[in-house]
C-alpha cells in the first residue's frame, strides 16, 4: 500500500469512527440482553419522551409502524421490541412464561436506561405490562395505554365466570399443532374490517406466520394460564384502555372491562364497530387518542 492509499484509508476510518461516535447510543444498540442471556431486538425512532411498545401475541415490533410514525412526529421517542421468539430476537427453548416475559420488558427499560417511560400495549402485551408493573413496580413508568388488552384471567375458574373453559384453549392449540397457517388464514377476517386492504392484512398475517409455531403455542399457553388480576390494583399510573365492541379475539366484556374495573381510575374508551386489529382498522382515532393521553 502506498502513502496515498494509507492516508485515504486512515481518513476513511476516521470518518467512520466520527460518524459512529456522533450517533446516539440508541442508534448503535439494537440488541438488549435479557436476564437469562436471550438477546432482544428493538427499534428506536424519534426523539423526546420515551414510549415502549409491547406487541400483540405472535406479532412483532413492526406491527406498531403507524403508531410510531405518528407519535415520533408528535415529539416522542418510540421504542418497540420483539418479544423473545419473535421477529429478530433470539428464539430460546425456554422463558415463555408470563414472569419471564415481564422481566424481558424490564430488561428493555433498564437496558436503555429509561426513566418515566410510557407503555403502549396491544392484546397479550397488556397482560405482560400488568405483570411487569406488579413484579418491578411503577417507579419507572409514567402512563400506560392498553389497546384491546387480552386478560386479565382468560381461563374459567370458580372465581372467574368471565373466562372460557380450559378445553376451549386446548382445542385451539391442537389446531395450531396441526396447521397453524391454515388457522391464521381462516381467522383472518374478524381481526380486520372489510375496508382494510388485502395488502395491509397480508402484511400482518405474514408477521404472525413468521413466529415459530412452538413459540406461538408457548406464549399463548402463558397467556391463558396467567392471572394478572391481583396485580392490577398495584397500577397507580394513569391508564387508558381502547377497546372495540366487535373484538372477536379479546371480547370487550371479558377483557377490556375487566382490566378497567381492576385498575383504579382507568379510562375505558369503547370504539363502536372496532375489531381486535383496531391499531390499523381505526388507526387515525387510535393515534389521536394516544397522542392526547400521552401528552397530558
Amino acid at each position: 500500500m502506498n502513502r496515498r492509499d494509507i492516508l485515504t484509508t486512515a481518513l476513511a476510518a476516521g470518518t467512520v469512527a466520527a460518524v459512529a461516535s456522533a450517533r446516539p447510543a440508541s442508534a448503535r444498540q439494537t440488541l438488549i440482553r435479557a436476564k437469562d442471556g436471550a438477546m432482544l431486538f428493538h427499534r428506536d425512532w424519534g426523539e423526546g419522551r420515551p414510549l415502549v411498545f409491547v406487541a400483540s401475541w405472535a406479532l412483532t415490533s413492526e406491527m406498531w409502524a403507524y403508531q410510531v410514525a405518528h407519535l415520533a412526529d408528535a415529539g416522542f421517542r418510540c421504542i418497540a421490541y420483539d418479544r423473545r421468539g419473535h421477529g429478530r430476537s433470539d428464539v430460546p427453548a425456554a422463558g415463555y412464561d408470563m414472569d419471564t416475559l415481564a422481566d424481558d420488558l424490564a430488561a428493555v427499560i433498564d437496558g436503555l436506561g429509561l426513566a418515566q417511560v410510557d407503555l403502549v400495549t396491544h392484546s397479550m402485551g397488556g397482560s405482560e405490562a400488568a405483570r411487569y408493573l406488579a413484579r418491578h413496580g411503577t417507579s419507572k413508568v409514567r402512563r400506560v395505554a392498553m389497546l384491546a388488552p387480552a386478560g386479565p384471567c382468560l381461563t374459567q375458574t370458580p372465581d372467574n365466570p368471565y373466562g372460557a373453559p380450559r378445553a376451549y384453549f386446548e382445542a385451539r392449540m391442537a389446531e395450531w399443532k396441526a396447521d397453524f397457517p391454515a388457522w391464521a388464514r381462516a381467522n383472518q377476517a374478524p381481526f380486520f374490517t372489510p375496508q382494510i386492504s388485502q395488502a395491509m392484512q397480508a402484511w400482518l398475517i405474514a408477521q404472525m406466520l413468521s413466529t415459530p409455531t412452538p413459540v406461538a403455542i408457548a406464549t399463548f399457553r402463558a397467556l391463558v394460564e396467567s392471572d394478572v388480576r391481583p396485580g392490577l390494583a398495584r397500577i397507580d399510573r394513569p391508564t387508558l384502555i381502547l377497546h372495540g365492541d366487535r373484538d372477536a379475539s379479546a371480547p370487550l366484556e371479558i377483557t377490556g372491562r375487566r382490566f378497567a374495573a381492576g385498575i383504579r381510575g382507568a379510562e375505558l374508551k369503547v370504539y363502536p364497530g372496532a375489531p381486535h386489529g383496531l391499531f390499523v382498522t381505526h388507526m387515525d382515532r387510535v393515534n389521536r387518542d394516544l397522542e392526547a393521553f400521552l401528552t397530558a
